[in-house]
């Protein structure tokens, strides 16, 4: 296999290389296992969605990562005694699909050496809408958490510096989510488990 990507550059060809573990280990593609062998100075945040690897290479806005750090405060207060709130963790969904969601729920206890979670552990994830996920929040992960069969999902989305946060449930019949409301006001809800807040608190 070529390994070079060549380009024209004012009539003069110029080869570059990518770092060898950007390459898929397999003519199939990548696989979910294959995230827990990167190197060290691999990107920390890397999606493997449909046997393809995703890069977050756009800077986070403090808007987004305050979201994520106050939502994932917050869902660890109200989670019961045994269950796991992480921000940025990985799912493995099936074998070609592991995504990153941005604050994950789990009905299991906390474990120190923990990569990821299985679908039948998490109870809620969470996106956080960005200017360059928001095709992939919107559209394309939604259907991926559905089919894996995890219960809730949460679309936060920035309406004017506000957060608004879409919440989502899973209709067993359908295997797709079904809208059970938009919060901009007030969130209670009582599932996974009771949560009483704030949407505009995650951003003040």
């Amino acid at each position: 296999m070529d390994r070079r990507r060549r380009h024209c550059w004012r009539g003069v060809d110029v080869s570059t290389a990518l770092p060898q573990w950007m390459y898929p280990p397999r003519e199939s593609g990548w696989e979910a296992e294959d995230l827990d062998l990167l190197p060290a100075d691999a990107p920390r945040h890397i999606e493997l969605l449909d046997g393809a690897l995703i890069f977050n290479m756009s800077p986070q806005r403090s808007w987004h990562d305050r979201v994520i750090r106050r939502l994932t405060a917050a869902l660890e207060s109200a989670a019961p005694v045994g269950w796991t709130v992480e921000a940025q963790m990985t799912v493995t969904l099936n074998r070609r699909s592991r995504p990153e969601p941005d604050v994950i729920a789990a009905s299991v206890p906390y474990l120190p050496e923990r990569t990821r979670f299985v679908p039948e552990e998490v109870a809620l994830v969470v996106e956080v809408v960005s200017a360059e996920s928001q095709d992939r929040d919107r559209r394309y992960k939604p259907g991926l958490y559905a089919d894996a069969g995890i219960r809730h999902l949460w679309r936060i989305e920035d309406e004017h510096g506000l957060p608004v946060v879409h919440t989502y449930e899973l209709d067993d019949t359908t295997r797709a989510y079904v809208a059970t409301g938009v919060h901009r006001d007030r969130l209670r809800t009582p599932v996974p488990f009771p949560l009483d807040l704030d949407p505009a608190d995650l951003a003040r």
